[in-house]
């Protein structure tokens, strides 16, 4: 008798499998790193004044580390809760290139969109370096188990993190706090430049660290910013004549 099971449809065992192989890719570089990034962001937020369900309230909420600092930097200079919004929102900005890049990967041929749009929450510098490296060997089917597993594992491990840094270790000098937080950033650059495929993105990120010291002297509000607009813009003309020349 024919049965109406699909069985190219993956199983809830299948599915667990490849969660906690997600969950297990978080033993890593990348995922220590990011740990540390977390003690240093711990530091700054106990600093400020944060209390520790706060702390952890943005390490499940806002997740990305950048926007973390952004709203604690708001909350400093004594920011309204519509301008600490637009500043959180804007530093995120910068993920949308790596939420484009990520799920046509993620995506298989019965994945829904709340499933997609759900994963993004997870998408951040590290998640998205480690699942770009390691996606494309897991079956289309089960790539969003997989980094559900990656992702989650991310974000409960380093509120972990910020709540037992606010437990046990509460007298972290500043400069040590801002020395962990600087990994993430670093193990970021060096990723980026050793996974490149073309010499334009070289170009890119070599304006962008000369400009961004030069810029924060000339126009501090908008370095960041600038740096990007100007050495994205001068690498990319880069490669339009080096196209016209070959």
């Amino acid at each position: 008798m024919p049965s109406h099971a699909d069985p190219a449809i993956p199983g809830f065992a299948e599915r667990r499998r490849w969660y906690f192989r997600g969950a297990a890719k978080v033993v890593s570089v990348p995922g220590l790193i990011l740990c540390t990034a977390h003690i240093g962001f711990a530091g700054l937020a106990q600093e400020a004044g944060i209390t520790m369900a706060q702390a952890v309230f943005m390490a499940l909420f806002i997740w990305a580390l950048p926007g973390m600092v952004v709203l604690v930097g708001a909350v400093l200079s004594g920011a309204g809760l519509l301008a600490a919004a637009f500043a959180v929102a804007l530093s995120s900005v910068r993920l949308t290139p790596m939420v484009v890049a990520l799920v046509p990967e993620l995506r298989g041929p019965r994945t829904r969109r709340i499933t997609l749009y759900l994963l993004a929450h997870f998408i951040a510098v590290t998640s998205w370096v480690i699942a770009l490296e390691t996606v494309r060997s897991v079956p289309r089917d089960l790539r969003t188990s997989y980094y559900f597993g990656l992702g989650s594992t991310l974000v409960w491990v380093n509120m972990i993190v910020v709540a037992v840094v606010y437990l046990v270790a509460q007298g972290l000098p500043p400069v040590v706090n801002a020395g962990l937080f600087l990994l993430t950033p670093m193990y970021f650059l060096t990723s980026l430049w050793g996974s490149a495929r073309e010499r334009t993105a070289h170009v890119a990120m070599v304006l962008g660290l000369g400009l961004g010291p030069l810029l924060h002297l000339l126009a501090p509000a908008f370095d960041l910013v600038g740096a990007g607009l100007i050495g994205g813009g001068l690498a990319y003309a880069v490669h339009l004549f080096g196209r016209r020349s070959a």
